[in-house]
Parts: C-alpha cells; sequence; structure tokens
C-alpha cells in the first residue's frame, strides 16, 4: 500500500478507534478543524516556536485530512497525483498571478 494511501487508512482507523466518530460529524466541522491545525501552526511560527513543534502542528493538520478523506471515501493519493500533473502543465505563476 502506497503511503498516502497508508496513511489515510491509519489515521481515520485510530480516529475511530479514540472514539471520534462514535456519532454524525459534519463536513464543516471537519473542515474548520483542518483549518485550526494551521493556526496553530501559524501561533507556534509566530511565538518563534522549534521547527518540531510547527511541524507537529502541521501534521496535525495532514492527520484531519487524512482521516476525513478515510471517513469519506476520498481517494486523496490519485487527488494529490492529478493535481501535481495538472500544475506542473500551468504557465509561470499561473499568468502572472500576484502572490
Amino acid at each position: 500500500m502506497s503511503t498516502v494511501k497508508k496513511f489515510v487508512k491509519d489515521s481515520h482507523r485510530i480516529a475511530r478507534e479514540k472514539g471520534w466518530w462514535a456519532g454524525r460529524r459534519n463536513d464543516g466541522e471537519l473542515i474548520a478543524l483542518m483549518h485550526s491545525e494551521l493556526s496553530e501552526a501559524l501561533e507556534a511560527m509566530r511565538k518563534r516556536a522549534s521547527k518540531g513543534e510547527i511541524a507537529e502542528e502541521l501534521a496535525d493538520c495532514c492527520i484531519r485530512i487524512f482521516d476525513f478523506c478515510g471517513a469519506r471515501n476520498i481517494d486523496l493519493q490519485k487527488a494529490i497525483r492529478e493535481k501535481m500533473k495538472k500544475n506542473a502543465l500551468r504557465p509561470y505563476r499561473h499568468g502572472n498571478k500576484k502572490f
């Protein structure tokens, strides 16, 4: 099993085992939880936390994304591959977009 597929499967399995899927979960809430992990990473950067602490918050975001994809049967690995191919074909800065 590839790494992304394994992360999705394992993240969702662990979340279920720890009781996070005992009831119905709202997609908006789950997306907000992903966003909150990015906010925590930003806050860690602002506090000049170590790279390890920042990486941990980013990992939390990835885990929430993997868990969501496992719960909703989303093939994240396929989506990443397709999106990377699409991005590789785009023009420089997608046609001169600003940051």
